[in-house]
């Protein structure tokens, strides 16, 4: 004879207990949320500074590059030397503008993840970075 795991959990009906309708209409409610939330991600625009103001490089919110600037006069193309330093200043901002995207992803995420039974990792709930 065998067994239905569901027995005993109630009906959405009015016989108490488990409600799978109430539970996927919640679900829905929170991918709904999460994909605005991703969406807002994607829209943001933030930006890393250095070399005081040298160079400027704007990402995602999502972390995703979208562009660089190199203010004029700060680097000369002819030096190699210069060059590596341009190339490190790049990689500089970068970092920072993508730490203000994690940072912002886990804000705008964080509580959305929470939801989920405790967080997500990489979205405010755990060790790891988004996108990382």
């Amino acid at each position: 004879m065998t067994q239905n795991p569901f027995e005993g959990l109630g009906d959405s009906l009015g016989g108490g207990g488990f409600d799978l309708g109430a539970l996927v209409q919640q679900a829905q409610q929170m991918q709904e949320k999460l994909a605005d939330a991703q969406q807002q991600l994607t829209d943001s625009v933030i930006e890393g500074t250095v070399a005081g103001g040298a160079v400027t490089v704007r990402v995602s919110g999502l972390g995703e590059l979208l562009g660089v600037e190199i203010r004029q006069g700060e680097f000369d193309g002819n030096d190699p030397d210069e060059l590596e330093d341009l190339s490190d200043v790049i990689v500089a901002a970068y970092r920072e503008a993508r730490s203000k995207a994690d940072a912002l992803a886990a804000e705008t995420m964080g509580p959305l993840a929470g939801g989920l039974g405790g967080g997500l990792p990489g979205l405010g709930g755990g060790p790891t970075e988004l996108g990382s």
